[in-house]
């Protein structure tokens, strides 16, 4: 073996992960070519001990060059095969230990070269293409050269021997090159699907994680609405309930009333965020009903235009929270003095939320620190609904949120 024959690795190997191989025909039905080995194994040893000629010693001593090559197929060739790709330096040494054994017996007795049929898928299996092709005109070639260069037989036997072993090898190329292609395919096909396997489990996961994070936005939204700002509630009846027992009994015991009704909404409305149910204040009866509770707890007017009707749960639970925070901002930014209005309008295809003060106002455009209004505009948003917020410094606020609504049913 010339000592500069390359050992590069076969170019058509397609590299995929491990668990990917176990997808392969060719992996998977490896037991098949054990078979297809021994069968042609064993038919060239019963042609090579049945053909009349050359003489017994010799047929034995060709079939004896066989024996080897099971054993060495099954402790070096068989584990080597099934790698991906295989060691070039190993198989390089692999095929001439099997070339050693065969060219000899095929030169000897003619039958041998059945195993040809045995050797040359290994050529591609193994080698790069080119190198490939090489070794498989040697194994075609050489033993005919060697049998006529030993035995000297006659001119016409040269000529068919030749012949067939041209056609040998043109099929030999053909076959092994087209298959060769079907299992790069099928390699290549295996890498992708694994490559999208991964690819779904990847957007499986982000998905999950998004969801998270919905959810976790989801909570802090309710949370904020809801108990965040029913304690807010609590925190300042306390102060004022100090600020009263010394001197007003009587309207310290009223807020006193307002902080138990006030803690009894928060528990109702922890028990529906953990339940995952309907907001406290609209268990039972009508938005307009729950905004006129709201109303009074704020010391807020309600107006209500247009015809009342049942809506579906996500519009008044969005329009509920939006007056709850609307008004929490009233009561930490506008002042306690100021005026607070609420309006609720039903219209045929939307459902519009007016909260209005005429405290201190705001410049809109400027950067504000909170999660209030851009929660509020989640919210909405959600519900394929829109809020503006028309504010002037020193003239008051007015937040409008309008979500849409199915029409209302006529009666025929």
């Amino acid at each position: 073996m010339p000592a500069d024959f390359p050992v590069e690795e076969p170019a058509r190997r397609v590299n995929v992960p491990a668990d990917a191989m176990g997808a392969y025909s060719w992996d998977r039905s490896f037991r098949l070519w054990d078979t297809y080995f021994a069968l042609i194994w064993l038919a060239t040893l019963v042609f090579v001990l049945g053909t009349g000629y050359p003489e017994w010693s010799i047929r034995v001593t060709a079939a004896a060059l066989l024996v080897p090559l099971v054993p060495l197929f099954v402790r070096v060739g068989r584990p080597l095969l099934r790698q991906d790709p295989p060691l070039g330096r190993e198989a390089l040494l692999y095929l001439g230990a099997m070339l050693a054994l065969f060219l000899p017996s095929a030169i000897l007795v003619g039958e041998t070269r059945l195993m040809t049929f045995a050797l040359v898928p290994q050529c591609f299996m193994t080698l790069r293409m080119r190198w490939a092709l090489t070794a498989v005109a040697v194994i075609n070639l050489a033993p005919v050269v060697g049998w006529a260069l030993v035995w000297w037989p006659s001119d016409q036997e040269v000529f068919f021997n030749g012949l067939f072993a041209v056609v040998t090898l043109v099929f030999s190329v053909a076959v092994g090159s087209y298959v060769i292609r079907i299992i790069e395919q099928s390699q290549e096909r295996a890498a992708l699907i694994a490559e999208l396997d991964a690819s779904r489990h990847e957007v499986s996961r982000l998905s999950a994680a998004h969801g998270a994070l919905t959810e976790r936005e989801r909570m802090a939204r309710e949370i904020h609405d809801t108990l965040a700002q029913g304690f807010t509630s609590l925190l300042m009846l306390v102060q004022a309930v100090e600020a009263e027992l010394d001197h007003d009994v009587s309207q310290a015991r009223r807020h006193l009333a307002l902080m138990d009704e006030t803690a009894r909404l928060n528990l109702a409305e922890a028990r529906a965020l953990v339940a995952d149910g309907t907001p406290a204040d609209l268990e039972g009866s009508s938005l307009p009903d729950a905004l006129c509770r709201l109303a009074a707890r704020h010391a807020a007017k309600l107006d209500v235009t247009g015809q009342v009707r049942p809506l579906p749960a996500g519009p008044e639970v969005v329009a509920l929270r939006s007056c709850q925070e609307a008004l929490t901002n009233c009561r930490k930014h506008a002042g306690s003095a100021a005026a607070v209005g609420i309006g609720l309008a039903y219209a045929d295809d939307s459902l519009t939320l007016f909260v209005r003060d005429d405290g201190h106002g705001f410049d809109p455009g400027a950067v504000h620190d909170g999660y209030g209004l851009a929660g509020l505009r989640a919210r909405a948003a959600e519900a394929g609904g829109t809020v503006r917020v028309h504010s002037v410094p020193g003239d008051g606020t007015t937040v409008t949120v309008r979500l849409p609504i199915p029409p209302p049913r006529s009666c025929s």
